[in-house]
């Protein structure tokens, strides 16, 4: 438990600050402002009626639906660049040359193949997702001792058989990473995406610039606080999942 102890005394040296009105409240609200604005959030929404938990349930659902898409075409290419040097060499220019584009340089023309919605969100979230996982597969295919794969074929293994008994778990953490990182993106692109708009009026990034919009400190910190622990609760799935699965590979 004292490794919490630093954050407690963080949190309390905040607040002494905000109350003594060396940090003004508009320039960063107290804690207990904070926790206010995130019950005020539960109760009574932003904009007013539209509720906390609605706005979580349509940030997840955009992001699932772009993560999923990048993971989906991520791994498998990932995997062959990683195998086949053919296929490294002729798509490496393309993903080098797209890569350095940030995701939030496309939201315009997002917009205007795709307009204001689900499908350009998704379509941005993916965009951040989709190198992380994309790279990081590649980079765990190549890391695979050379040695294992010579010992399988040794044994009389086939082709397929090294793939996915050899490399695919010998690739396993890179993936994970990737997936990590990608996520990580994915939260970041999906605010900048719903700062834009959003038709259903709904979504945590919407939900942070109304309450610019009305001047409330407050609910913005609570509603970034709100993504980092989702952000934490995600990153702990996965390390959860990668745990279960090792023993199994």
């Amino acid at each position: 438990m004292w490794r919490y102890l630093p954050v407690l005394l963080l949190l309390c040296l905040w607040e002494v600050l905000c109350l003594l009105g060396t940090v003004p409240n508009y320039v960063l609200p107290s804690p207990v402002e904070i926790m206010e604005g995130l019950g005020a959030l539960l109760t009574t929404g932003m904009p007013p009626g539209r509720l906390l938990h609605n706005h979580i349930l349509y940030s997840l659902y955009r992001v699932a639906w772009g993560f999923s898409i990048a993971c989906a075409l991520g791994i498998p290419l990932g995997l062959l660049m990683g195998w086949f040097p053919l296929f490294h060499r002729v798509l490496s220019p393309i993903v080098e040359l797209i890569r350095p584009i940030p995701p939030l340089a496309w939201i315009p023309i997002a917009i205007v193949w795709l307009g204001i919605g689900m499908r350009s969100a998704a379509f941005i979230i993916f965009l951040g997702a989709f190198f992380p996982v994309l790279l990081s597969t590649a980079s765990g295919v190549l890391s695979v001792s050379p040695i294992l794969i010579d010992a399988a074929r040794t044994l009389n293994a086939n082709q397929k058989d090294i793939f996915l008994k050899v490399l695919v778990p010998g690739s396993l953490p890179s993936i994970f990473v990737g997936l990590r990182v990608g996520m990580g993106v994915a939260w970041m692109t999906l605010v900048a995406a719903e700062f834009s708009g959003v038709k259903e009026g709904y979504g945590l990034g919407f939900m942070i610039m109304t309450a610019r919009d009305i001047q409330r400190p407050d609910q913005i910190v609570a509603g970034m606080l709100v993504i980092g622990v989702i952000g934490l609760i995600v990153d702990w799935l996965f390390r959860a999942w990668e745990a279960r699965l090792r023993p199994c590979v």
